[in-house]
Protein backbone atom coordinates (compact mmCIF):
# COMPACT_ATOMS: atom_id res chain seq x y z
CA UNK A 1 0.00 0.00 0.00
CA UNK A 2 1.28 3.18 -0.68
CA UNK A 3 1.81 5.48 1.77
CA UNK A 4 -0.27 8.72 2.59
CA UNK A 5 1.67 12.14 1.92
CA UNK A 6 0.63 14.77 3.73
CA UNK A 7 3.39 16.99 3.32
CA UNK A 8 1.68 18.16 -0.12
CA UNK A 9 -1.74 19.41 1.98
CA UNK A 10 -1.98 23.24 0.95
CA UNK A 11 -1.52 24.31 4.72
CA UNK A 12 -3.27 27.94 3.63
CA UNK A 13 -6.10 26.09 2.66
CA UNK A 14 -5.97 23.46 5.51
CA UNK A 15 -7.56 26.00 8.49
CA UNK A 16 -11.11 25.26 9.31
CA UNK A 17 -11.66 29.11 9.07
CA UNK A 18 -9.80 29.71 5.12
CA UNK A 19 -11.13 26.49 4.21
CA UNK A 20 -14.83 27.57 5.11
CA UNK A 21 -13.92 31.29 3.70
CA UNK A 22 -12.51 29.30 0.70
CA UNK A 23 -15.77 27.01 0.08
CA UNK A 24 -18.42 29.67 0.96
CA UNK A 25 -16.86 32.04 -2.09
CA UNK A 26 -17.00 28.58 -4.24
CA UNK A 27 -19.89 27.45 -3.09
CA UNK A 28 -22.30 30.83 -2.88
CA UNK A 29 -19.77 33.77 -4.94
CA UNK A 30 -18.64 36.69 -3.51
CA UNK A 31 -19.61 37.81 -0.01
CA UNK A 32 -18.91 40.87 2.21
CA UNK A 33 -17.05 41.00 5.60
CA UNK A 34 -20.52 40.75 7.56
CA UNK A 35 -21.95 37.75 5.92
CA UNK A 36 -18.93 35.54 5.86
CA UNK A 37 -19.17 36.38 9.38
CA UNK A 38 -22.21 35.14 10.12
CA UNK A 39 -21.93 32.45 7.61
CA UNK A 40 -19.01 30.57 9.27
CA UNK A 41 -19.47 32.06 13.23
CA UNK A 42 -16.65 33.31 13.72
CA UNK A 43 -15.07 36.91 15.56
CA UNK A 44 -14.17 39.72 13.40
CA UNK A 45 -10.14 39.72 14.30
CA UNK A 46 -10.12 35.90 13.58
CA UNK A 47 -12.17 36.53 10.09
CA UNK A 48 -9.80 39.49 9.71
CA UNK A 49 -6.65 37.46 9.84
CA UNK A 50 -7.56 34.29 7.97
CA UNK A 51 -8.99 36.85 4.98
CA UNK A 52 -5.74 38.83 5.17
CA UNK A 53 -4.00 35.17 4.85
CA UNK A 54 -5.88 34.45 1.57
CA UNK A 55 -5.56 37.67 -0.18
CA UNK A 56 -1.90 37.56 0.72
CA UNK A 57 -1.52 34.22 -0.97
CA UNK A 58 -3.71 35.47 -3.80
CA UNK A 59 -6.73 33.10 -3.51
CA UNK A 60 -9.12 35.59 -2.81
CA UNK A 61 -9.69 39.61 -3.46
CA UNK A 62 -10.60 41.95 -1.94
CA UNK A 63 -13.25 45.10 -3.15
CA UNK A 64 -13.51 47.69 -1.05
CA UNK A 65 -16.88 50.34 -1.63
CA UNK A 66 -19.02 52.56 0.16
CA UNK A 67 -22.58 51.75 0.74
CA UNK A 68 -24.45 54.78 3.08
CA UNK A 69 -20.90 56.10 3.98
CA UNK A 70 -20.19 52.90 5.59
CA UNK A 71 -17.27 50.88 4.08
CA UNK A 72 -17.66 47.25 2.83
CA UNK A 73 -15.31 44.90 1.19
CA UNK A 74 -16.40 41.80 -0.88
CA UNK A 75 -14.27 38.62 -1.38
CA UNK A 76 -14.25 36.90 -4.52
CA UNK A 77 -12.38 33.77 -5.07
CA UNK A 78 -9.66 34.18 -7.69
CA UNK A 79 -8.09 31.46 -10.16
CA UNK A 80 -5.58 30.83 -7.83
CA UNK A 81 -7.65 30.30 -4.85
CA UNK A 82 -10.27 28.31 -6.74
CA UNK A 83 -6.95 25.77 -8.45
CA UNK A 84 -5.65 25.74 -4.94
CA UNK A 85 -9.56 24.30 -3.37
CA UNK A 86 -9.81 22.20 -6.34
CA UNK A 87 -6.02 20.86 -5.17
CA UNK A 88 -7.03 20.29 -1.39
CA UNK A 89 -10.04 18.58 -1.97
CA UNK A 90 -8.83 16.49 -4.70
CA UNK A 91 -6.32 15.03 -1.73
CA UNK A 92 -8.82 14.53 1.12
CA UNK A 93 -11.00 12.47 -1.99
CA UNK A 94 -7.61 10.27 -2.10
CA UNK A 95 -7.89 10.29 1.71
CA UNK A 96 -10.75 8.95 1.98
CA UNK A 97 -11.02 6.72 -0.98
CA UNK A 98 -7.97 4.84 0.77
CA UNK A 99 -9.66 4.98 3.96
CA UNK A 100 -12.61 3.28 2.35
CA UNK A 101 -10.94 0.28 0.78
CA UNK A 102 -11.09 -2.63 2.51
CA UNK A 103 -8.54 -3.65 4.32
CA UNK A 104 -6.06 -6.65 3.77
CA UNK A 105 -4.95 -9.19 6.36
CA UNK A 106 -1.64 -10.16 6.66
CA UNK A 107 -0.89 -13.77 6.75
CA UNK A 108 -0.13 -15.38 10.03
Amino acid sequence: MPPIDFNELDTTVHGPIRLGILTALQMDGPHNFTTLKKRLNVSDGALGMHLQTLENEGYIAGRKAFVRRRPRTTYRLTPKGRSALVRYLDAMRQLLDAMERPKTTLPG
